[in-house]
């Protein structure tokens, strides 16, 4: 019988994706129709086909998990709510990532069986590429609330399910995650999903919301609607700006009320929107902005809002994380700029950084700059390079050892790095290259906030931690030579610092380091000499170049660098035309952006395609393609 089943099902099926219309049925849907066709072309996927979906092995999943740790937290009350709205029996109710992989599943414990049974498992993938045409994987494709009722699904085995989707937003308008409820009940039919699609939508539009609320919890944060019973309901305008008045994120809703773009709203001054100035609107802030006040905007449309943050008369403590200036560090570039904000929120509360980089690209300056940025500026910065260590001295720099603890010990004993940045901050570079037992030590440190040096006796110490390395840490972990408790107890916020081949800021950097090198002496560099250092592939980054920086301004005469001044290997390097950024025609180079082009052809311009298929975070493919001139107008 299930065999027959599913020979129907997939020959209507092919029928649909062969170009033949059906006048009813579910590949009469347009929608669906698209769908299956992606199945069958892009996928290559069989509906008969009966094998289970695709499951992250336990280390992925924990490792997904801690990525959307906040939205899980955010997300774990409504979806049961949700449960209990729709009377429980019978529904799963499910979180995914913006993969597709379900995090977390809310549904009855005696029902758990029948949706595993179903592939509703707890890492299982189901995106679209997987699993065809489904509730969670349909929805991140057209990134919109949509119901897979029975029969639209793509393979057989899931024509039994019918799941309505939601897609999460973050504040940034980039997919976060799907809300899906499934139900494996035969009486489902598609009206009665009109009622559990509009509470699906309700409840992701909810988390969406405390979301971007916390998300934005430092900042001013403006809540605005037409009625002004609405401000504080899930359809609210919300626009979170900093303490100059920069407007850093808004959601769907003040989009829509506010009649723009995103593009054409984040960066630019509250001011430009909002028929009041900056002070004015300071002034009516609260700190729980319960009560709502009338707003025009500039073209004079009338709105209600609400202002959350400290009144201008009190001192706001995000005010330092907002407008961090770093000592020691250069920062011209946006995404960079970006991270630091992100990582100074994030260390004020105690959270843990971890900066992933290629050797020489500044993690210990940044780290520093963080530290610099919080309420420990003041306090004691300390460094420990775990891989310029010999190993049998790493435990004593660390934990330090009390007097005659062991034989060529100074007498007087000595206070080790974790001591050392009591009250401050700990580096810890290059931690991939920690011994096994020193990990043990630093974790129980962690976790217990006592250090116990060699010989002596458990001290307590207030300190925080920011780890740095260059090493994929996760395949450390899986080759058993770094602790994975470790690395999720580091891993509060990962921040991946570029090359400087990648950065945006390459010509404010170079006048910043030639100016520490210079000191007080006046050293300019000729036009041909700057575009060869920028044109510079520079493998060894910023060490590098400040290397090279010292080298010249200690042999220039009469303050002037010229080409004939350079390294050879630098002289050599030819610009394009006089841009500083253009793409460099080494093979390595050429090759690099060919495979860029063959991935936005294949994936049809889907960046997170794109960025999936090379191994690559978003952020990382945007760097490359402005890299290499690479735009949709530049291929057309």
């Amino acid at each position: 019988m299930h065999n027959d089943h599913f020979s129907r099902h997939a020959q209507q099926v092919l029928t649909v994706t062969r170009g033949q219309e059906l006048s009813q049925g579910p590949g009469s849907d347009p929608s669906i129709a698209r769908s299956w066709l992606r199945c069958v072309e892009d996928y290559h996927l069989d509906p008969a086909q009966t094998i289970a979906p695709t499951v992250l092995e336990h280390g992925r999943l924990l490792e997904s998990r801690e990525r959307l740790r906040q939205v899980l937290h955010i997300a774990g009350s409504e979806m049961n709510s949700l449960h209990q709205q729709l009377s429980g029996a019978g529904h799963a109710v499910l979180l995914t990532d913006a993969r597709g992989v379900i995090l977390n599943c809310v549904t009855a414990p005696s029902e758990r069986k029948i949706f595993e049974r179903a592939g509703l498992w707890l890492g299982a993938d189901w995106s679209e590429a997987c699993e065809g045409t489904n509730g969670i994987g349909t929805c991140l494709v057209e990134r919109q609330s949509l119901t897979i009722h029975r029969d639209e699904h793509f393979r057989g085995r899931h024509t039994g399910l019918t799941c309505s989707a939601s897609p999460v937003f973050d504040p940034h308008g980039d997919l976060l995650a799907v809300l899906d409820v499934s139900s494996a009940r035969e009486a489902v039919s598609r009206q009665s999903q009109f009622h559990t699609m509009a509470l699906v939508n309700l409840s992701a539009k909810m988390i969406e919301s405390c979301y971007f609320l916390r998300h934005f919890e430092h900042h001013w944060l403006l809540r605005f609607h037409l009625q002004a019973e609405s401000v504080g309901l899930f359809s609210e305008g919300l626009l979170a700006f900093d303490g100059e008045g920069r407007i850093c994120a808004v959601n769907q809703s003040a989009l829509n009320l506010l009649g723009q773009l995103r593009g054409g709203l984040v960066g630019q001054s509250v001011e430009a929107f909002f028929d009041c100035s900056l002070d004015q609107l300071l002034g009516r802030a609260s700190a729980n902005a319960t009560a709502s006040w009338p707003l025009r905007t500039r073209d004079g449309r009338p709105l209600f809002a609400a202002l959350r943050g400290q009144p201008r008369s009190a001192p706001a403590p995000m005010v330092k994380l907002q407008a961090p200036r770093p000592l020691g560090i250069c920062l011209g570039d946006p995404a960079l700029q970006n991270e630091l904000r992100k990582a100074s929120r994030v260390f004020e509360r105690d959270v843990p950084l971890l900066i992933n980089g290629e050797t020489g690209c500044g993690k210990e300056a940044f780290a520093k700059a963080v530290h610099q940025a919080s309420q420990r500026g003041d306090q004691a910065f300390v460094a420990l390079n775990c891989a310029a260590i010999p190993e049998n001295l790493i435990e004593s720099e660390l934990f330090g050892y009390r007097a005659g603890s062991f034989t060529g010990a100074l007498k007087e004993g000595m206070r080790g790095k974790l001591q050392q940045a009591d009250g401050g901050t700990l580096f810890l570079d290059e931690i991939g290259d920690m011994p096994l037992a020193l990990q043990t030590r630093l974790l129980r440190v962690l976790e217990d906030r006592l250090v116990v040096p060699i010989g002596g006796e458990p001290q307590a110490v207030n300190v925080r931690i920011i780890s740095a390395t260059h090493r994929n840490l996760l395949e450390r972990v899986a080759d058993g030579s770094f602790r994975e408790d470790l690395y999720y107890r580091l891993n509060g916020l990962e921040v991946a610092l570029p090359p400087l081949r990648e950065r945006t800021d390459k010509s404010q950097l170079l006048d910043f380091l030639l100016a520490q090198e210079a000191g007080t002496e006046q050293v300019m560099l000729d036009e041909s000499a700057r575009q060869a250092l920028l044109a510079f592939h520079w493998p060894g980054n910023l060490r590098q170049l400040r290397t090279v920086l010292r080298t010249v301004v200690a042999l220039c005469e009469g303050g002037r660098v010229g080409l004939e001044d350079l390294p050879a290997l630098i002289r050599q390097t030819q610009t394009q035309g006089g841009r500083v950024d253009a793409p460099c025609t080494s093979p390595l180079e050429s090759a690099e952006r060919q495979a860029l082009l063959d991935a936005l052809a294949q994936q049809r311009w889907h960046m997170r395609h794109v960025a999936e298929q090379l191994g690559v975070s978003r952020n990382t493919l945007y760097r490359k393609l402005r890299k290499h001139g690479i735009s949709r107008d530049f291929v057309h």
